[in-house]
């Protein structure tokens, strides 16, 4: 079984997000049944992810959300989810075939998302994702958030993996 562990620069590396939409700080671990390069969509069951999200005061939507209470976006919470769930797809896109120079992944679905408890600055979200369902390139996920031990926030995400096509002005 193979493990790895994320810093920024491949974080940077993995998604195509910038700040201020980047949403992850840090991978602690990419884990699975098996093996994580494994083509076969089947063998991606059970894969989980374990990531990190600092939440700072010094991020653009507390300045409005709420100025006198800031609490952290569920919308955003969401897509932090969302990130973390693609690093799934990290080992076999990053395997030596150049996969993802071809595909990047994509939300397509959120269903029963639930926030147990305001996110505040200060924060640190603990987020872990598992692959519940793979097809192909369809993939089901789900994802829970918690900050210390506290379930703070749960949804069922499915994301796609499309292919990356030259845009041509």
């Amino acid at each position: 079984m193979s493990e790895y562990i994320l810093e920024q620069k491949q974080i940077q590396g993995f998604l195509p997000h910038r700040q201020p939409f980047l949403l992850v700080d840090r991978i602690l671990s990419i884990t699975g049944p098996g093996s994580l390069t494994d083509p076969d969509s089947k063998s991606k069951l059970g894969i989980k992810v374990v990531g990190i999200k600092n939440v700072s005061m010094n991020e653009p939507h507390f300045a409005g959300h709420f100025p006198d209470f800031p609490i952290m976006p569920g919308v955003l919470i969401v897509e932090a989810m969302a990130q973390v769930a693609s690093f799934a797809m990290y080992p076999a896109l990053n395997d030596d075939k150049g996969l993802k120079s071809r595909f990047q992944c994509v939300l397509v679905g959120v269903d029963q998302a639930r926030f147990r408890s305001p996110v505040t600055p200060g924060d640190q979200l603990r987020i872990e994702t598992e692959v519940t369902a793979a097809r192909t390139y369809l993939w089901s996920f789900l994802c829970k958030a918690y900050v210390g031990d506290k379930l703070v926030a749960e949804a069922k995400i499915m994301a796609n993996l499309m292919p990356i096509t030259d845009k041509k002005d």
